[in-house]
C-alpha cells in the first residue's frame, strides 16, 4: 500500500513490523485493508482520493452526509466491476461443470447427462445474475448493467442451446428446456431495464463513516492535501461576521429559503450567495447571527 505522505509502497510485512507505519518515512497508515471488518476494505490512497474528488481538489465544502453517499457509491463501484473476467468465469464453469458432472452422471442416465448438466449450470448462472439485479446493495447503474448481462446471457443460451438441441441431440425436450431458459433470462433482463424503481441500502453505516473520518483526521491532520478542512461542521457551531450596512439601500436580487440549516450552510460556505447576489437562509432562522439583518435587507427589495 502506498503511503500518502511519501508516496512509496510499503508491503504488508513491512507495515506489520512497523506497527502500521510506513517503512520509509514512519507515517502511520489510517486503514489496513487486510484487518478491516465487514465488506468495506480500502486503502489510505483510496480514502484520500475520495476526499479529493468530493471537495474538487480542496475547493468545495461538503457535508458528512454527502461524504457518506459519495464514499458508499465509490465502494459499491469498486466491488461490482463487470468485465472480461466475468465472461471467462462463465465460459470456464460452463465447460468444466458440463464435462465433470456430465461424466459423473453419464454412467447412470446416459448421454443426456451432459446437456442436463449444461442446462443446470446455466440456470444457476441466471439465478445468480438475477440476484445481483434485485440486490439493494448494488448501485442503480450496476443493476442496470447486470440486466443487460442477463439479456445477452439469455440470447447466448437461446442460440447455443437450440443449435445443439437440434443438430447434435435431436431432442425436443432439451430444445424446449433451453428455449424456456433463454427466453426467461431475456424477459427478466428486459423487465428490469424498463425504469423499474430500485431502492438501495448503504454498504456502510453512518457510524462507520464517522469513525473513519475521526481516525483520518487524527492521523492526517497535518498531511498536505489530506486534511478534512473542507468538511462542514454542525451549523450550530458556525459564526458569521456582522453584515456591513453602510449602504442603507443595499439588498439582494433573489433569496433562497432552505428547509434545513445544513443546506443553507452548504450553499453559503461555497459562496453561492456571493456569486448569485442571493440571500441564503433556512426556514428556522439560520444563520442566527445575521438572520434578522438579512431579512431587513430583503425587505428593501419590493420585487421579492
Amino acid at each position: 500500500m502506498k503511503c500518502i505522505n511519501c508516496g512509496r509502497d510499503s508491503k504488508l510485512k513491512d507495515r506489520t513490523a512497523n506497527n502500521g507505519c510506513c517503512y520509509y518515512c514512519g507515517h502511520q497508515f489510517a486503514f489496513e485493508p487486510t484487518t478491516m471488518k465487514g465488506k468495506a476494505k480500502f486503502t489510505d490512497p483510496f480514502f484520500a482520493k475520495v476526499i479529493s474528488d468530493i471537495s474538487a481538489d480542496n475547493t468545495l465544502f461538503f457535508t458528512i452526509k454527502q461524504f457518506h453517499y459519495f464514499l458508499d457509491k465509490r465502494l459499491k463501484r469498486k466491488s461490482s466491476n463487470l468485465g472480461c473476467g466475468s465472461v471467462f468465469t462463465v465460459i470456464f464453469f460452463n465447460i468444466w461443470f458440463t464435462l465433470f458432472v456430465g461424466s459423473f452422471l453419464a454412467t447412470a442416465i446416459g448421454y443426456i447427462a451432459f446437456p442436463l448438466a449444461s442446462w443446470t449450470i446455466n440456470l444457476l448462472f441466471i439465478i445468480g445474475i438475477y440476484k445481483q439485479i434485485i440486490s439493494e446493495e448494488n448501485t442503480y447503474q450496476s443493476r442496470k448493467n447486470y440486466s443487460i448481462m442477463l439479456i445477452l446471457y439469455g440470447i447466448s443460451v437461446l442460440v447455443i442451446g437450440i443449435f445443439f438441441s437440434i443438430n447434435l441431440l435431436n431432442s425436443f425436450l432439451f430444445f424446449s428446456l433451453f428455449t424456456l431458459l433463454g427466453m426467461g433470462s431475456i424477459y427478466l433482463g428486459i423487465r428490469n431495464q424498463i425504469n423499474r424503481p430500485m431502492s438501495q441500502i448503504f454498504a456502510v453505516s453512518q457510524s462507520q463513516v464517522y469513525q473513519w473520518l475521526n481516525r483520518w483526521q487524527q492521523i492526517n491532520r497535518s498531511t498536505i492535501n489530506c486534511s478534512l478542512s473542507y468538511l462542514l461542521s454542525s451549523p450550530n457551531t458556525e459564526r458569521f461576521n456582522p453584515v456591513n450596512l453602510e449602504n442603507n439601500y443595499y439588498s439582494f436580487d433573489r433569496a433562497i429559503i432552505c428547509d434545513k440549516p445544513k443546506i443553507a450552510q452548504f450553499l453559503i460556505r461555497n459562496n453561492f450567495h456571493f456569486e448569485n447576489n442571493c440571500a441564503v437562509l433556512s426556514i428556522d432562522g439560520y444563520p442566527q447571527s445575521i438572520f434578522n439583518t438579512v431579512m431587513e435587507m430583503l425587505q428593501r427589495n419590493p420585487d421579492l
